[in-house]
């Protein structure tokens, strides 16, 4: 086999093993003893692991077995990243490098997720930045299988897997001692309670942008094709933001009315954006990039966002390289507490991606045809229109692709009531194109339906397989009180992962509240509900 990595770096475990010894802090936990502390490893799908760091370590709380395997788990990080930094491209092709290039991307940001991870004191806020670094490394392997290339990232999974490992044993760990934290604080999470509709994680002033009429908002730079704002492309806009804002404030883009044809991406670094356009159908930014063009799925994205805390209205967000093209995303983000109000999406394969993160979708409108709402964000999307389009020969409709690869990722997407019905390039096939309301695209694939209306286009089985019995055992899929011509179960799929529920405290889990770091749900939607875990 031709040797395509040169490994400039050799992992140090003599070094990792000082490094937590000398900054691991000393936590007390109520009741903590060396018995529970091992318990605790024994909750880890790799407690081997969990046992040595211990034993070379004077640990005595669970919570110092957290601290610790943090530790590792982010020295696990950086080499990896320094691993796909130091990797030879000499002999890659320009297809293959995109994929490498996602995958630095890629492993910077688990640096950086497992850092703010070991600076927090929140477990649920520590679950999802280690659900959206264990999300990551999946997406890099991802990269090399859409372009046909596994034989690149084989050269170099070994090296990688270490670090597959480390995050699932702080995803358990962190899970299995958060009852075991003797502060509240720590354990609640933000509060989800509503007012005027919107999550109580956004400011009063952020929920006054959102109830302001499309036009009226004020904005600290305005983006506008005809030469009438700041900036004529909102990436320019874009790169504008670190040089003219002050600290880490709201700042507010205002994009007119107009089609934007550029692939927009925000990078981590430039949190807390919000972007304003005059309506869905009239501030449009399109592309066309495709896996079938060499585009990674993660790289073909029309407008990618990373940053923490984004908030997007009144815009529409489109792929038109078509269905024959394959995987082309319209929408991709990767933004943790982001809300996205008034919006659509459009696009054929894989047009919205919610990638990972807490993220909340309202009011809004997604077209697609296969896997089109898909990702591993912990997603709930409340009071959308879903449109279902005419797929190529042949082909099938799935409505969504989750892609939860742990049990103990806290993600998830969530339907609540929308509406799902056919486009109407479809209607007319609707008997003769199957249609589908998800597949597990990883194992502990979870997506629910509640309170939805399904029209007739959704097959009698509900759900479809994704390769023979994979996953039908490990994924949970939820439907609970739906209406329409296709929200009957009683043909449904008998798969052991399969739910029709039927008790309020089991919907409650799948809640904006609880799902989305506790709370309550939206006022008006009528759902049963509990402010609290």
């Amino acid at each position: 086999m031709t040797e395509f990595i040169h490994f400039r770096y050799a992992f140090a475990f003599t070094f990792l093993h000082v490094l937590v010894t000398i900054f691991t802090p000393f936590l007390v936990v109520h009741g903590a003893n060396p018995t529970t502390t091992f318990s605790v490893c024994n909750r880890a799908p790799y407690p081997e692991i969990c046992t040595y760091l211990i034993g070379k370590t004077s640990i005595e709380t669970p919570l110092q077995v957290r601290e610790t395997t943090l530790l590792s788990t982010l020295a696990q990080a950086e080499h990896a990243h320094k691993l796909v930094s130091a990797m030879d491209l000499s002999s890659f092709e320009p297809r293959a490098k995109l994929a490498w290039a996602d995958c630095l991307e890629l492993y910077d940001d688990s640096v950086y997720q497992i850092n703010r991870s070991l600076g927090s004191t929140n477990s649920r806020d520590i679950q999802t930045w280690l659900s959206s670094a264990a999300t990551n490394h999946e997406t890099c392997k991802n990269g090399f299988h859409d372009l046909n290339m596994f034989s690149h990232f084989q050269t170099f999974q070994t090296s990688l897997n270490g670090f597959s490992k480390y995050v699932r044993n702080s995803l358990a760990i962190n899970k299995a001692i958060t009852p075991l934290l003797v502060s509240s604080k720590q354990i609640k999470g933000r509060r989800l309670m509503t007012k005027n509709n919107f999550p109580k994680w956004l400011s009063k002033s952020d929920r006054k942008l959102l109830a302001t009429p499309t036009g009226a908002t004020s904005a600290d730079i305005v983006v506008a094709q005809d030469g009438s704002g700041d900036y004529k492309t909102i990436s320019a806009a874009i790169a504008a933001v670190l040089k003219l804002r002050k600290g880490d404030s709201r700042f507010v883009i205002h994009v007119k009315a107009g089609v934007y044809k550029e692939n927009v991406e925000i990078k981590k670094t430039t949190r807390n954006l919000m972007i304003v356009g005059d309506g869905m159908g009239s501030t449009i930014v399109t592309s066309n990039k495709n896996a079938q063009d060499g585009s990674t799925t993660f790289s073909s994205a029309t407008f990618a966002v990373s940053g923490a805390g984004f908030i997007v209205r009144d815009m529409q967000f489109e792929n038109s390289a078509g269905p024959a093209k394959h995987q082309a995303v319209a929408f991709r983000s990767g933004s943790d507490l982001s809300v996205v109000y008034n919006c659509a999406f459009l696009g054929y394969q894989d047009t919205l991606y919610v990638y990972s993160g807490r993220q909340f979708y309202r009011n809004c409108m997604v077209y697609g045809t296969q896997d089109f709402i898909f990702g591993n964000a912990a997603a709930v999307l409340q009071t959308c229109s879903i449109r279902v389009r005419k797929p190529m020969g042949g082909q099938m409709n799935t409505i969504t692709a989750q892609a939860r690869t742990d049990p103990n990722q806290n993600t998830g997407i969530i339907i609540h009531d929308s509406d799902i019905s056919a486009n109407s390039d479809l209607r007319g096939s609707v008997g003769s194109v199957q249609t589908f309301l998800g597949r597990p695209w990883k194992q502990y694939s979870r997506t629910v339906f509640m309170k939805c209306a399904l029209d007739n286009l959704i097959n009698s089985a509900g759900w479809m397989p994704w390769s023979g019995n994979f996953a039908l055992s490990t994924l949970y899929y939820g439907e609970y009180m739906n209406t329409g011509a296709g929200a009957g179960t009683g043909g449904r799929v008998k798969w052991p992962g399969h739910h029709v529920i039927t008790s309020a405290s089991e919907a409650t889990k799948f809640t904006v509240g609880d799902f989305l770091d506790g709370g309550s749900w939206i006022p008006n939607t009528g759902i049963p509900y509990t402010a609290g875990l």
